[in-house]
């Protein structure tokens, strides 16, 4: 299904939108080596639950999953790069942690990730992939508005990760969202411009550009949940919401200050 949102619906995507962002922040400032995934994920549940808000992966059960996902936040470290299911971890000096919180507040879902190193220790390669995704991302939002089709989005998103060198898996990407998370239309992380899917404003995507440093290949965790890299390098991903509008894409989930 691809839903499309009345301008009425706008302002509550809006106000979802940056819930989310600064859900995202607060915990990334409180992240610090010996902070435990099982914190982050209580630190979620009790600024959405403050909010009214609604985390949209508690009972998130996709058959891809061992549903339901049962937490708020999904936490990724090193080489797991999607659906991270929080558990009894501490964070340490130079782990690549990446945070995932989609959100449901006044009926209109957004969807953020960001990545980024705890800790002083910056191991080699970990700040080139999270710069990757962003520059990525960037791209995609720039290649998105009303008349635009969603292989322009995906050959923007891909010519920066492939351009860097990085292997692009296109089985997981983007996705719309509006009254749930994930809704069509798909946006894989590469593609040809000119097809697909038309945009049109009052359409909502998540755009989610990630890579892994040396594979497209992704392999399952023991917990069903958690995707990892099958050689077990690190990964980064960056996401945000976007809305299409009249005169183009508006972030919906860009920190304060941004």
């Amino acid at each position: 299904m691809i839903e499309i949102l009345d301008r009425t619906q706008l302002p509550r995507a809006r106000a979802a939108g940056a819930l989310v962002a600064g859900i995202l922040q607060a915990a990334r400032s409180r992240c610090e080596v010996g902070t435990n995934l099982l914190d982050v994920d209580r630190w979620a549940r009790e600024m959405v639950t403050e909010a009214g808000a609604r985390s949209c992966y508690v009972d998130y059960a996709p058959s891809f999953g061992r549903g339901p996902f049962g937490h708020h936040i999904c936490t990724s470290v090193n080489d797991a790069v999607l659906h991270g299911l929080p558990h009894d971890r501490a964070l340490a000096d130079g782990d690549l942690l990446t945070l995932d919180l989609a959100v449901s507040l006044g009926g209109v879902v957004a969807d953020s990730a960001i990545s980024f190193v705890v800790g002083d220790t910056e191991p080699p390669g970990s700040v080139a992939l999270i710069d990757v995704t962003e520059r990525a991302l960037a791209a995609g939002i720039a290649a998105a508005g009303p008349g635009a089709r969603i292989g322009d989005i995906s050959h923007a998103i891909g010519s920066v990760l492939g351009g860097a060198g990085y292997p692009i898996n296109t089985e997981f990407g983007g996705h719309g969202v509006g009254s749930t998370m994930h809704q069509d239309p798909h946006v894989p992380n590469s593609g040809r411009p000119g097809r697909g899917y038309r945009l049109r404003p009052g359409l909502l995507l998540a755009l989610e550009p990630w890579v892994m440093a040396d594979t497209a290949e992704l392999v399952t965790d023991a917990d069903g949940w958690t995707l990892r890299s099958a050689t077990g390098c690190r990964t980064a991903h960056s996401e945000h919401t976007i809305a299409i509008t009249d005169d183009g894409a508006e972030v919906l989930t860009l920190p304060d200050g941004a």
